[in-house]
Protein backbone atom coordinates (compact mmCIF):
# COMPACT_ATOMS: atom_id res chain seq x y z
CA UNK A 1 0.00 0.00 0.00
CA UNK A 2 1.28 3.47 -0.89
CA UNK A 3 2.12 5.77 2.03
CA UNK A 4 -0.52 8.49 2.34
CA UNK A 5 0.44 11.99 3.50
CA UNK A 6 -1.80 15.04 3.87
CA UNK A 7 -0.59 18.63 3.39
CA UNK A 8 -2.12 21.71 5.00
CA UNK A 9 -0.58 25.04 3.89
CA UNK A 10 -1.73 28.48 4.99
CA UNK A 11 -3.12 31.07 2.58
CA UNK A 12 -1.00 32.73 -0.07
CA UNK A 13 0.83 31.42 -3.08
CA UNK A 14 4.22 31.93 -1.41
CA UNK A 15 3.30 29.14 1.03
CA UNK A 16 1.19 26.98 -1.27
CA UNK A 17 3.74 26.61 -4.08
CA UNK A 18 6.65 25.12 -2.07
CA UNK A 19 4.39 22.69 -0.19
CA UNK A 20 2.80 21.67 -3.48
CA UNK A 21 6.27 21.06 -4.96
CA UNK A 22 7.15 18.74 -2.07
CA UNK A 23 3.81 16.97 -2.53
CA UNK A 24 4.55 16.47 -6.24
CA UNK A 25 8.04 15.21 -5.43
CA UNK A 26 6.65 12.59 -3.04
CA UNK A 27 4.05 11.45 -5.59
CA UNK A 28 6.26 11.39 -8.68
CA UNK A 29 9.53 10.10 -7.23
CA UNK A 30 8.59 8.12 -4.13
CA UNK A 31 5.18 6.58 -4.87
CA UNK A 32 3.23 8.48 -2.22
CA UNK A 33 -0.46 9.25 -2.24
CA UNK A 34 -1.11 12.87 -1.22
CA UNK A 35 -4.18 14.74 -0.01
CA UNK A 36 -3.56 18.47 -0.38
CA UNK A 37 -5.94 20.36 1.91
CA UNK A 38 -6.58 23.95 0.82
CA UNK A 39 -7.80 26.94 2.83
CA UNK A 40 -10.32 28.69 0.59
CA UNK A 41 -11.19 31.59 2.92
CA UNK A 42 -10.05 34.89 1.38
CA UNK A 43 -8.37 32.93 -1.42
CA UNK A 44 -6.74 35.03 -4.13
CA UNK A 45 -7.66 34.79 -7.79
CA UNK A 46 -4.21 33.29 -8.46
CA UNK A 47 -4.82 30.53 -5.92
CA UNK A 48 -8.18 29.66 -7.41
CA UNK A 49 -6.72 29.69 -10.92
CA UNK A 50 -3.81 27.45 -9.93
CA UNK A 51 -5.92 24.72 -8.35
CA UNK A 52 -8.27 24.73 -11.35
CA UNK A 53 -5.41 24.50 -13.85
CA UNK A 54 -3.80 21.40 -15.39
CA UNK A 55 -0.67 22.13 -13.29
CA UNK A 56 -2.55 20.93 -10.20
CA UNK A 57 -3.79 17.73 -11.83
CA UNK A 58 -1.65 14.75 -10.91
CA UNK A 59 -2.58 11.08 -10.45
CA UNK A 60 -2.10 10.23 -6.81
CA UNK A 61 -2.59 13.82 -5.62
CA UNK A 62 -6.06 14.95 -4.51
CA UNK A 63 -7.09 18.54 -3.78
CA UNK A 64 -9.47 18.90 -0.81
CA UNK A 65 -11.03 22.33 -0.31
CA UNK A 66 -11.86 23.36 3.23
CA UNK A 67 -15.25 25.11 3.37
CA UNK A 68 -14.92 28.92 3.47
CA UNK A 69 -15.06 30.29 7.02
CA UNK A 70 -17.03 33.41 7.87
CA UNK A 71 -14.37 35.87 9.02
CA UNK A 72 -16.31 39.03 8.17
CA UNK A 73 -16.80 39.94 11.81
CA UNK A 74 -13.23 39.10 12.84
CA UNK A 75 -10.90 40.62 10.28
CA UNK A 76 -10.36 44.32 9.80
CA UNK A 77 -8.37 46.37 7.31
CA UNK A 78 -5.74 47.41 9.88
CA UNK A 79 -4.64 43.86 10.75
CA UNK A 80 -1.07 42.99 9.93
CA UNK A 81 -0.18 40.09 7.68
CA UNK A 82 0.58 37.34 10.21
CA UNK A 83 -2.45 38.23 12.34
CA UNK A 84 -4.67 37.96 9.29
CA UNK A 85 -3.10 34.70 8.10
CA UNK A 86 -3.40 33.17 11.56
CA UNK A 87 -7.04 34.10 12.10
CA UNK A 88 -8.00 32.82 8.65
CA UNK A 89 -6.18 29.55 9.36
CA UNK A 90 -7.71 29.10 12.82
CA UNK A 91 -11.26 29.66 11.57
CA UNK A 92 -10.74 27.55 8.45
CA UNK A 93 -9.26 24.59 10.36
CA UNK A 94 -12.31 24.02 12.57
CA UNK A 95 -13.62 21.16 10.36
CA UNK A 96 -10.18 19.63 9.72
CA UNK A 97 -10.49 16.82 12.31
CA UNK A 98 -13.38 14.98 10.60
CA UNK A 99 -11.67 15.51 7.26
CA UNK A 100 -8.50 13.83 8.52
CA UNK A 101 -10.55 11.03 10.07
CA UNK A 102 -12.15 10.45 6.69
CA UNK A 103 -8.90 10.68 4.68
CA UNK A 104 -6.88 8.54 7.11
CA UNK A 105 -3.41 9.82 6.14
CA UNK A 106 -0.44 8.37 7.99
CA UNK A 107 0.92 11.87 8.71
CA UNK A 108 0.23 15.57 8.15
CA UNK A 109 2.60 18.26 6.85
CA UNK A 110 1.72 21.82 7.91
CA UNK A 111 3.42 25.19 7.55
CA UNK A 112 4.30 27.87 10.07
CA UNK A 113 0.79 29.41 10.18
CA UNK A 114 -1.31 26.24 10.41
CA UNK A 115 0.11 25.05 13.73
CA UNK A 116 -3.40 24.79 15.23
CA UNK A 117 -3.51 21.44 13.43
CA UNK A 118 -0.88 20.10 15.86
CA UNK A 119 -3.58 19.74 18.53
CA UNK A 120 -5.82 17.82 16.14
CA UNK A 121 -2.98 15.47 15.21
CA UNK A 122 -2.25 14.86 18.88
CA UNK A 123 -5.87 13.81 19.42
CA UNK A 124 -5.62 11.46 16.44
CA UNK A 125 -2.16 10.12 17.39
CA UNK A 126 -1.00 11.24 13.95
CA UNK A 127 2.60 12.40 13.31
CA UNK A 128 2.74 16.02 12.18
CA UNK A 129 5.64 17.68 10.37
CA UNK A 130 6.28 21.32 9.56
CA UNK A 131 7.45 22.56 6.18
CA UNK A 132 9.35 25.79 6.84
CA UNK A 133 9.06 27.85 3.66
CA UNK A 134 11.65 30.44 4.72
CA UNK A 135 15.43 30.43 4.88
CA UNK A 136 17.69 28.71 7.39
CA UNK A 137 18.56 32.08 8.91
CA UNK A 138 14.86 32.74 9.49
CA UNK A 139 14.35 29.28 10.99
CA UNK A 140 17.20 29.65 13.48
CA UNK A 141 15.88 33.02 14.61
CA UNK A 142 12.32 31.69 14.85
CA UNK A 143 13.38 28.79 17.06
CA UNK A 144 15.44 31.14 19.23
CA UNK A 145 12.61 33.68 19.59
CA UNK A 146 10.87 32.07 22.63
CA UNK A 147 14.17 32.30 24.53
CA UNK A 148 14.67 35.89 23.41
CA UNK A 149 11.12 36.68 24.51
CA UNK A 150 11.82 35.38 28.02
CA UNK A 151 15.21 37.01 28.45
CA UNK A 152 14.74 40.49 26.95
CA UNK A 153 12.56 43.28 28.26
CA UNK A 154 11.46 46.06 25.95
CA UNK A 155 11.76 46.09 22.18
CA UNK A 156 14.34 43.96 20.39
CA UNK A 157 15.05 46.79 17.94
CA UNK A 158 16.35 48.87 20.87
CA UNK A 159 19.00 46.33 21.86
CA UNK A 160 22.48 47.91 21.91
CA UNK A 161 24.14 44.95 20.19
CA UNK A 162 23.25 42.32 17.58
CA UNK A 163 21.21 39.30 18.63
CA UNK A 164 23.49 36.36 19.47
CA UNK A 165 21.94 33.07 18.34
CA UNK A 166 23.95 30.05 19.56
CA UNK A 167 26.19 28.62 16.85
CA UNK A 168 25.20 31.30 14.31
CA UNK A 169 26.39 34.64 13.00
CA UNK A 170 25.13 37.59 15.11
CA UNK A 171 21.99 39.21 13.69
CA UNK A 172 21.74 42.99 13.44
CA UNK A 173 18.55 44.39 14.94
CA UNK A 174 17.70 46.22 11.71
CA UNK A 175 17.55 42.82 9.99
CA UNK A 176 15.00 41.32 12.39
CA UNK A 177 11.75 40.18 10.84
CA UNK A 178 8.94 42.72 10.85
CA UNK A 179 6.75 40.55 13.05
CA UNK A 180 9.02 41.02 16.09
CA UNK A 181 9.69 44.74 15.83
CA UNK A 182 6.65 45.72 17.88
CA UNK A 183 6.04 43.34 20.78
CA UNK A 184 2.83 45.14 21.73
CA UNK A 185 1.16 44.27 18.43
CA UNK A 186 -1.00 41.16 18.04
CA UNK A 187 1.17 40.09 15.12
CA UNK A 188 4.10 39.51 17.47
CA UNK A 189 2.03 37.31 19.77
CA UNK A 190 0.73 35.26 16.85
CA UNK A 191 4.22 34.74 15.45
CA UNK A 192 5.58 33.77 18.86
CA UNK A 193 2.68 31.33 19.28
CA UNK A 194 3.43 29.58 15.99
CA UNK A 195 7.21 29.29 16.39
CA UNK A 196 6.80 28.07 19.98
CA UNK A 197 4.87 25.08 18.63
CA UNK A 198 7.48 23.91 16.12
CA UNK A 199 9.25 21.74 18.74
CA UNK A 200 6.04 19.69 19.06
CA UNK A 201 6.32 18.40 15.49
CA UNK A 202 8.06 15.19 14.44
CA UNK A 203 10.39 17.01 12.07
CA UNK A 204 10.94 20.23 10.15
CA UNK A 205 11.36 20.13 6.38
CA UNK A 206 13.42 23.09 5.18
CA UNK A 207 13.46 24.41 1.63
CA UNK A 208 17.24 24.70 1.47
CA UNK A 209 20.33 22.51 1.22
CA UNK A 210 23.42 21.84 3.32
CA UNK A 211 26.00 23.80 1.31
CA UNK A 212 23.98 27.01 1.19
CA UNK A 213 24.03 27.67 4.95
CA UNK A 214 26.11 24.92 6.61
CA UNK A 215 26.86 26.83 9.83
CA UNK A 216 23.22 27.34 10.80
CA UNK A 217 22.15 23.85 9.76
CA UNK A 218 24.91 22.41 11.91
CA UNK A 219 23.77 24.59 14.82
CA UNK A 220 20.16 23.42 14.45
CA UNK A 221 21.08 19.75 14.52
CA UNK A 222 24.12 19.75 16.83
CA UNK A 223 24.36 22.88 19.01
CA UNK A 224 23.64 22.16 22.71
CA UNK A 225 21.19 25.07 22.91
CA UNK A 226 18.93 23.76 20.15
CA UNK A 227 19.29 20.20 21.46
CA UNK A 228 18.10 21.42 24.87
CA UNK A 229 14.83 22.91 23.59
CA UNK A 230 14.64 20.23 22.09
CA UNK A 231 13.83 20.89 18.45
CA UNK A 232 12.89 18.01 16.15
CA UNK A 233 15.27 16.95 13.36
CA UNK A 234 15.63 19.46 10.53
CA UNK A 235 15.64 17.95 7.02
CA UNK A 236 16.87 20.11 4.12
CA UNK A 237 14.72 19.10 1.14
CA UNK A 238 15.44 21.96 -1.24
CA UNK A 239 15.69 23.62 -3.48
CA UNK A 240 12.04 23.06 -4.35
CA UNK A 241 10.87 25.66 -6.84
CA UNK A 242 7.83 26.08 -9.02
CA UNK A 243 7.97 24.08 -12.23
CA UNK A 244 5.71 23.23 -15.11
CA UNK A 245 4.35 26.74 -15.54
CA UNK A 246 1.51 26.88 -18.05
CA UNK A 247 2.26 29.92 -20.18
CA UNK A 248 -0.43 32.31 -21.31
CA UNK A 249 -0.34 34.27 -24.54
CA UNK A 250 0.98 37.29 -22.61
CA UNK A 251 3.69 35.11 -21.05
CA UNK A 252 4.75 33.93 -24.49
CA UNK A 253 5.06 37.57 -25.62
CA UNK A 254 7.41 38.30 -22.71
CA UNK A 255 9.61 35.34 -23.55
CA UNK A 256 9.60 36.28 -27.24
CA UNK A 257 10.84 39.75 -26.26
CA UNK A 258 13.63 38.11 -24.24
CA UNK A 259 14.54 35.94 -27.23
CA UNK A 260 15.41 39.12 -29.14
CA UNK A 261 17.82 40.44 -26.47
CA UNK A 262 21.55 39.69 -26.14
CA UNK A 263 22.72 37.06 -23.67
CA UNK A 264 22.76 38.19 -20.00
CA UNK A 265 21.71 41.74 -20.96
CA UNK A 266 18.32 42.05 -19.22
CA UNK A 267 17.62 43.00 -15.60
CA UNK A 268 14.45 41.35 -14.30
CA UNK A 269 12.68 43.53 -11.72
CA UNK A 270 9.92 41.99 -9.59
CA UNK A 271 8.90 42.13 -5.92
CA UNK A 272 7.16 38.78 -5.62
CA UNK A 273 3.49 37.89 -5.34
CA UNK A 274 2.70 40.34 -2.54
CA UNK A 275 5.17 43.22 -2.79
CA UNK A 276 4.21 46.79 -3.62
CA UNK A 277 5.92 50.19 -3.57
CA UNK A 278 4.80 53.68 -2.66
CA UNK A 279 3.99 56.07 -5.50
CA UNK A 280 7.13 58.10 -4.81
CA UNK A 281 9.40 55.05 -4.77
CA UNK A 282 7.93 53.62 -7.95
CA UNK A 283 8.61 56.89 -9.76
CA UNK A 284 12.24 56.78 -8.61
CA UNK A 285 12.47 53.16 -9.73
CA UNK A 286 11.31 54.05 -13.22
CA UNK A 287 13.70 56.99 -13.55
CA UNK A 288 16.64 54.98 -12.21
CA UNK A 289 16.05 52.17 -14.68
CA UNK A 290 15.71 54.60 -17.57
CA UNK A 291 18.86 56.51 -16.58
CA UNK A 292 20.87 53.27 -16.36
CA UNK A 293 20.31 52.63 -20.08
CA UNK A 294 20.13 48.91 -19.35
CA UNK A 295 17.62 46.49 -20.82
CA UNK A 296 14.99 45.46 -18.28
CA UNK A 297 11.68 43.75 -17.59
CA UNK A 298 9.76 45.68 -14.95
CA UNK A 299 6.83 43.94 -13.25
CA UNK A 300 4.64 46.60 -11.66
CA UNK A 301 1.55 46.78 -9.49
CA UNK A 302 -0.52 49.78 -8.63
CA UNK A 303 1.47 51.66 -5.96
CA UNK A 304 0.16 52.07 -2.44
CA UNK A 305 1.29 53.96 0.65
CA UNK A 306 -0.47 51.49 2.99
CA UNK A 307 1.87 48.49 3.30
CA UNK A 308 4.61 46.74 1.34
CA UNK A 309 2.55 43.50 1.24
CA UNK A 310 -0.80 44.96 0.19
CA UNK A 311 -1.33 42.54 -2.71
CA UNK A 312 -0.63 39.37 -0.69
CA UNK A 313 -4.29 38.32 -0.59
CA UNK A 314 -5.39 39.64 -3.98
CA UNK A 315 -2.55 38.78 -6.32
CA UNK A 316 -3.89 38.16 -9.79
CA UNK A 317 -6.84 40.53 -9.46
CA UNK A 318 -5.10 43.83 -10.20
CA UNK A 319 -5.65 44.50 -13.88
CA UNK A 320 -3.91 47.84 -13.92
CA UNK A 321 -2.72 50.40 -16.43
CA UNK A 322 0.94 51.25 -15.70
CA UNK A 323 0.71 54.49 -17.68
CA UNK A 324 -1.55 55.84 -14.92
CA UNK A 325 1.22 55.84 -12.31
CA UNK A 326 4.58 55.66 -14.12
CA UNK A 327 6.31 58.92 -15.18
CA UNK A 328 4.79 60.75 -18.12
CA UNK A 329 6.22 59.44 -21.38
CA UNK A 330 8.14 56.62 -19.66
CA UNK A 331 6.57 53.80 -21.65
CA UNK A 332 7.33 55.56 -24.93
CA UNK A 333 10.91 56.44 -24.02
CA UNK A 334 11.90 52.91 -22.97
CA UNK A 335 10.25 51.14 -25.89
CA UNK A 336 12.67 48.57 -27.33
CA UNK A 337 14.92 48.74 -24.26
CA UNK A 338 12.52 47.96 -21.45
CA UNK A 339 9.35 45.92 -21.11
CA UNK A 340 6.73 46.85 -18.51
CA UNK A 341 4.51 43.98 -17.35
CA UNK A 342 1.43 44.66 -15.22
CA UNK A 343 1.02 42.52 -12.08
CA UNK A 344 2.82 39.25 -12.88
CA UNK A 345 5.30 37.55 -15.22
CA UNK A 346 6.29 33.89 -15.71
CA UNK A 347 9.16 34.31 -13.26
CA UNK A 348 10.79 30.88 -13.43
CA UNK A 349 10.84 31.00 -17.23
CA UNK A 350 12.24 34.55 -17.20
CA UNK A 351 14.99 33.67 -14.70
CA UNK A 352 15.86 30.58 -16.71
CA UNK A 353 16.20 32.53 -19.96
CA UNK A 354 19.78 33.12 -21.18
CA UNK A 355 19.05 36.79 -21.91
CA UNK A 356 18.30 37.49 -18.24
CA UNK A 357 21.46 38.76 -16.58
CA UNK A 358 20.34 39.69 -13.06
CA UNK A 359 17.32 39.91 -10.78
CA UNK A 360 16.23 42.91 -8.68
CA UNK A 361 14.36 41.01 -5.99
CA UNK A 362 12.55 41.52 -2.69
CA UNK A 363 14.52 38.49 -1.39
CA UNK A 364 11.48 36.43 -0.54
CA UNK A 365 12.71 32.88 -0.15
CA UNK A 366 10.86 31.35 -3.10
CA UNK A 367 12.19 34.02 -5.46
CA UNK A 368 15.67 33.67 -3.98
CA UNK A 369 15.70 29.93 -4.64
CA UNK A 370 14.45 30.44 -8.19
CA UNK A 371 17.28 32.89 -8.79
CA UNK A 372 19.93 30.61 -7.28
CA UNK A 373 18.74 27.58 -9.25
CA UNK A 374 19.15 29.56 -12.46
CA UNK A 375 22.48 31.14 -11.50
CA UNK A 376 21.30 34.76 -11.53
CA UNK A 377 22.92 37.40 -9.31
CA UNK A 378 20.60 39.67 -7.38
CA UNK A 379 20.06 43.28 -6.41
CA UNK A 380 18.51 43.03 -2.96
CA UNK A 381 15.40 45.15 -2.32
CA UNK A 382 13.84 43.63 0.84
CA UNK A 383 10.37 44.87 1.77
CA UNK A 384 8.80 42.97 4.67
CA UNK A 385 8.77 39.79 6.81
CA UNK A 386 12.16 38.03 6.87
CA UNK A 387 13.42 39.57 3.63
CA UNK A 388 16.01 41.84 5.30
CA UNK A 389 17.77 38.95 7.00
CA UNK A 390 17.67 37.01 3.73
CA UNK A 391 19.20 39.98 1.90
CA UNK A 392 22.02 40.30 4.42
CA UNK A 393 22.81 36.59 4.12
CA UNK A 394 22.80 36.74 0.31
CA UNK A 395 25.07 39.81 0.24
CA UNK A 396 27.51 39.09 3.08
CA UNK A 397 27.62 35.29 3.34
CA UNK A 398 26.59 33.70 0.05
CA UNK A 399 27.93 36.72 -1.94
CA UNK A 400 25.43 36.44 -4.79
CA UNK A 401 23.72 39.81 -4.26
CA UNK A 402 24.34 43.54 -3.98
CA UNK A 403 22.48 45.81 -1.59
CA UNK A 404 21.34 49.36 -2.20
CA UNK A 405 21.80 52.06 0.40
CA UNK A 406 18.47 52.03 2.26
CA UNK A 407 17.34 55.26 3.91
CA UNK A 408 13.74 56.16 3.24
CA UNK A 409 12.90 56.55 -0.43
CA UNK A 410 15.83 55.43 -2.58
CA UNK A 411 16.63 58.00 -5.23
CA UNK A 412 17.01 57.44 -8.94
CA UNK A 413 20.76 58.13 -8.87
CA UNK A 414 21.40 55.31 -6.38
CA UNK A 415 19.21 52.96 -8.42
CA UNK A 416 21.07 53.90 -11.60
CA UNK A 417 24.43 53.38 -9.86
CA UNK A 418 23.67 49.89 -8.57
CA UNK A 419 21.92 48.68 -11.72
CA UNK A 420 24.86 49.80 -13.86
CA UNK A 421 27.38 48.25 -11.46
CA UNK A 422 25.64 44.88 -11.50
CA UNK A 423 24.95 44.76 -15.23
CA UNK A 424 28.28 46.19 -16.45
CA UNK A 425 30.83 46.54 -13.64
CA UNK A 426 33.31 44.30 -11.86
CA UNK A 427 30.99 44.10 -8.86
CA UNK A 428 28.41 42.50 -11.12
CA UNK A 429 30.97 40.11 -12.56
CA UNK A 430 31.94 38.98 -9.06
CA UNK A 431 28.39 38.19 -7.91
CA UNK A 432 27.65 36.59 -11.28
CA UNK A 433 30.61 34.21 -10.91
CA UNK A 434 29.54 33.34 -7.40
CA UNK A 435 25.92 32.76 -8.51
CA UNK A 436 27.20 30.36 -11.14
CA UNK A 437 29.18 28.44 -8.49
CA UNK A 438 26.04 28.06 -6.37
CA UNK A 439 24.10 26.93 -9.44
CA UNK A 440 26.61 24.15 -10.11
CA UNK A 441 26.04 22.80 -6.59
CA UNK A 442 22.29 22.88 -7.24
CA UNK A 443 22.78 20.95 -10.48
CA UNK A 444 24.68 18.29 -8.53
CA UNK A 445 21.81 18.03 -6.03
CA UNK A 446 19.25 17.70 -8.82
CA UNK A 447 21.35 15.01 -10.48
CA UNK A 448 21.98 13.01 -7.33
CA UNK A 449 18.84 11.07 -6.47
CA UNK A 450 20.43 9.66 -3.32
CA UNK A 451 20.74 13.20 -1.91
CA UNK A 452 17.14 13.99 -2.80
CA UNK A 453 15.71 10.94 -1.00
CA UNK A 454 17.97 10.91 2.06
CA UNK A 455 15.42 12.65 4.26
CA UNK A 456 12.65 10.06 3.78
CA UNK A 457 13.80 7.15 5.98
CA UNK A 458 15.24 9.53 8.58
CA UNK A 459 12.06 11.59 8.81
CA UNK A 460 9.75 8.66 9.52
CA UNK A 461 7.44 9.45 6.59
CA UNK A 462 8.34 6.00 5.27
CA UNK A 463 10.23 3.10 6.73
CA UNK A 464 13.83 2.67 5.62
CA UNK A 465 14.38 -0.14 3.11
Amino acid sequence: MKPHVAFLPSSGMGHIFPLFQLAKHLVLHHGFRVSFIVITTEASASQNHFFQSPAALLPGLSIIDLPPADVSGILDDDMRLVTRLSIIARESLKPVKPILLDLKPTSLIIDIFTTDAIDVCKELSMPVYSFFTGSTVCLTFSLYLPTLDREVEGEFVDLPAPVEIPGCQPMRTEDLIDQVKDRKNDEYNWFLFHVSRLPYTSGIFLNSWEDLDPERLKALNENPFFKSIPIPPVFPVGPLIKDGEILTEKDAEILAWLDAQPCRSVLYVCLGSGGTLSSEQLIEWAWGLEMSRQRFILVVRRPTDLSAYSTYFNVGTDENDPSAYLPDGFLERIRGVGLVVPTWAPQVAVLGHPSTGAFLSHCGWNSTLESLVHGKPMIAWPLYAEQRMNATMLVEEVRVAVKLRREGVIGREEIERVVTAVMEGEQGNAVRRRAREVQLVVYWIFGNLRTRRNFLPQSGLVESN
